[in-house]
């Protein structure tokens, strides 16, 4: 047998190369199942504030259908938001607000944008709902 240093035929048998081969791809199937095992954590959209919960949304505006939660942007950090209403004239912004309001089932007055008016990148504040029973609703629909 030949020393793994030497150079040679020894080290043309691929013997070297499966070894490592192996351990990737039991690596990547244990990736692949703690993947699926565990849910996206949106509680990183969620951010406490003392008058209520401010929550960082993805906005697609003209959808054929309104949604929220609409799914879940893991490098935004964001909960997405579908509304039917074009965004112009904050037409979208109006719909978002009745959508949130109604999916969570508060009333539209306890919601406001606080920023991202013009942009499809969003925070809502939610006035008057702590953030783990606002993570208690959103879970309920879903998420």
């Amino acid at each position: 047998m030949r020393d793994r240093h030497t150079p040679g035929k020894g080290l043309n048998t691929g013997e070297e190369r499966q070894q490592p081969l192996v351990i990737h791809v039991r690596y990547c199937r244990a990736t692949f199942l703690l993947e699926r095992l565990l849910m996206p954590d949106i509680a990183d959209a969620l951010v406490e504030e003392r008058n209520g919960t401010i929550i960082s949304i993805d906005v697609t505006a003209g959808a054929r259908a309104g949604l929220f939660p609409a799914g879940y942007n893991e490098w935004r950090k964001a909960i997405g938001c579908r509304v039917t209403a074009q965004a112009h004239e904050g037409k979208a912004n109006k719909a978002i607000i009745a959508l949130i309001a109604d999916s969570l089932d508060l009333p539209a007055s306890s919601i406001s944008i606080q920023s991202g008016a013009t942009s499809s990148q969003k925070r809502v504040l939610i006035a008057g709902i702590v953030k783990n029973d606002l993570l208690l609703r959103l879970n309920s629909l879903g998420m």
